[in-house]
C-alpha cells in the first residue's frame, strides 16, 4: 500500500534551518511562498529573529532599487541579528551603505571594474584558465570544486589586489572560515570568525603599506590614490573593501562556475548542444546565474511602516530579498525549472537585484565563467560527475563544496 505525500502548507515553510539546504534548495517551500505568500512574515527561530520573505521577482526589483525605505545599513544584508558594535563596523562597508556615502565610496573603486578594464582582461584570464585545466587534464579526475572551479577567480582577483601568487590561498582560507562558518567541514566559532577577519585585516595594512611605498599597476594602489571631493579611502574603509573584494571576488564566482557544471551533468543535452554551437555561449552563462543564484538572499531592513500585497512591514523588520525564488517566478519564466542555454530574454536578479548595489564585479565574473567553459570544452568534452555533490550548509550562499569528476586523459 502506498502513500500519499501530504501537501506542504505555510506551516511547513523554514528557511532558517540551514539543514533544509544541505542536500539541495528546497524550490518547493519558495513556489508555495511565490503562490500563496508572496510577502510571507517568516517565525524566527535559535538563529534569526522574525523576518520577512519577498519572494517574486517584481518586488525584488523594486526593492533593491529603494534604498530609501529599505536599507542596507541599518543592519547589514545577512538575517543575523548584529550587534551595534557590528553595525557600526559594517556601515564601513560600501557593501552595508546606503547612498549617499555608497555612491561617494562606489566612485572610488570603480575605475578597476569597467567594461573596457575588464576586456582588457580577457587574454590574461583565458591564459590563467588554460593553466588550471592543463595541471589536472592528465589525471583523469580532480576535484572539481578545488582544483577547477576555486582557482580561477581565486587567480584573478589575487592578482587584481596585487597578492602575491604564493598567497592566494589564504584568501581562500579566510573567505571559508567566514562565509562558511555554520557548514561542519568549515565550522568554526565566532572567535575564529573574527579571528579570520583580523587576520585578513593584518595583510591589507601590510599590502597597503607596500603599495603607498611603492605603487604597481593593481587595484589596491588605484584604492590608495583615488580621491572624491577631495577625500580618500580611511584604514577602515579600505581594509574592509579588501574583506568584500577578497570574500566576493571568488566566493560567488567559485560556486556559479561549479553549479554551471553541475547543471551540465543533470541536463547533458546542454552540454552536447554548447558543444556543437560555442555562439550559444552568452545566453548559457546567462542561464547559469539564474539557476545557480550563487546568493541566495540579502537582507534589507524597512525604514518606516510600509505595505506590501496588502502586508504590513513595520518600521525595523528585517526584508529577505530570495533572489533564487525571483529566479524561477512563474509570471517571469517560461518552464523555471527547467535549464535552457538558449533561454533569452533572461532577466534574472541576481548581483544584488539591480539598483545601487549592484555588483561591480558582474562583468568580471561573467567573463570568468565564460572563459572558463571555453577552455573546459576544448580540454576536457567529456568531462563526467564521478561521486557525491558536496553542498555547503548556509542559507544565504548557495554554495558546493565538493564535486568528483572524471575525464578521458587523451581529450
Amino acid at each position: 500500500m502506498t502513500t500519499t505525500p501530504t501537501a506542504l502548507t505555510l506551516a511547513d515553510v523554514d528557511l532558517s534551518n540551514l539543514d533544509t539546504f544541505v542536500d539541495r534548495v528546497p524550490h518547493e517551500q519558495f513556489e508555495l511562498l511565490r503562490r500563496e505568500a508572496p510577502v510571507f512574515l517568516h517565525p524566527g527561530s535559535d538563529m534569526f529573529p522574525p523576518y520577512w520573505c519577498i519572494t517574486k521577482h517584481a518586488d525584488i526589483k523594486t526593492i533593491s532599487a529603494d534604498w530609501a525605505e529599505y536599507s542596507s545599513e541599518r543592519a547589514g544584508i545577512t538575517l543575523y541579528e548584529p550587534t551595534p558594535e557590528q553595525i557600526e563596523q559594517n556601515r564601513q562597508m560600501m557593501l552595508t551603505m546606503d547612498p549617499p556615502r555608497h555612491t561617494k565610496l562606489r566612485l572610488l573603486v570603480n575605475k578597476g571594474f569597467t567594461p573596457r578594464m575588464i576586456g582588457q582582461l580577457e587574454q590574461h584570464i583565458r591564459d590563467v584558465a588554460r593553466d588550471i585545466v592543463d595541471r589536472v587534464a592528465d589525471r583523469g579526475e580532480c576535484d572539481f570544486v578545488v582544483d577547477i572551479a576555486a582557482e580561477l577567480p581565486l587567480q584573478v582577483i589575487a592578482e587584481m589586489m596585487g597578492v602575491p601568487h604564493e598567497d592566494r590561498h589564504q584568501l581562500f582560507d579566510w573567505s571559508n572560515r567566514m562565509i562558511g562558518s555554520e557548514d561542519p567541514e568549515y565550522k568554526v566559532t565566532d572567535a575564529e570568525v573574527m579571528e579570520a577577519a583580523t587576520e585578513m585585516f593584518v595583510y591589507a595594512n601590510d599590502l597597503a603599506a607596500k603599495r603607498r611605498a611603492e605603487p604597481t599597476d593593481d587595484i589596491i594602489s588605484a584604492l590608495l590614490q583615488a580621491e572624491v571631493d577631495g577625500e580618500r579611502l580611511t584604514d577602515l574603509e579600505f581594509d574592509l573593501f579588501f574583506e568584500l573584494l577578497a570574500v566576493a571576488g571568488n566566493e560567488t564566482t567559485r560556486n556559479l562556475i561549479s553549479h554551471g557544471m553541475h547543471f551540465m551533468f543533470q541536463w547533458p543535452d546542454q552540454w552536447q548542444q554548447l558543444l556543437a554551437d560555442r555562439s550559444l555561449m552568452n545566453t548559457a552563462v546567462d542561464e547559469m546565474l539564474r539557476f545557480a543564484s550563487p546568493v541566495m538572499y540579502m537582507r534589507r531592513t524597512a525604514q518606516r511602516d510600509l505595505d506590501l500585497r496588502g502586508q504590513h512591514i513595520k518600521e525595523g523588520d528585517p526584508v529577505a530579498l530570495w533572489y533564487i525564488s525571483g529566479n524561477r517566478d512563474e509570471e517571469v519564466y517560461d518552464r523555471p525549472n527547467e535549464y535552457d542555454i538558449t533561454r533569452s530574454p533572461n532577466d534574472y536578479v541576481v548581483f544584488g537585484g539591480g539598483g545601487p548595489h549592484f555588483c561591480l564585479g558582474a562583468n568580471l565574473a561573467k567573463l570568468e565563467i565564460r572563459v572558463m567553459f571555453e577552455e573546459l570544452l576544448d580540454r576536457l568534452p567529456d568531462i563526467q560527475l564521478a561521486g557525491d555533490v558536496q553542498r555547503l550548509r548556509s542559507n544565504f550562499i548557495n554554495g558546493i563544496k565538493h564535486m568528483p569528476v572524471t575525464f578521458s586523459t587523451s581529450a
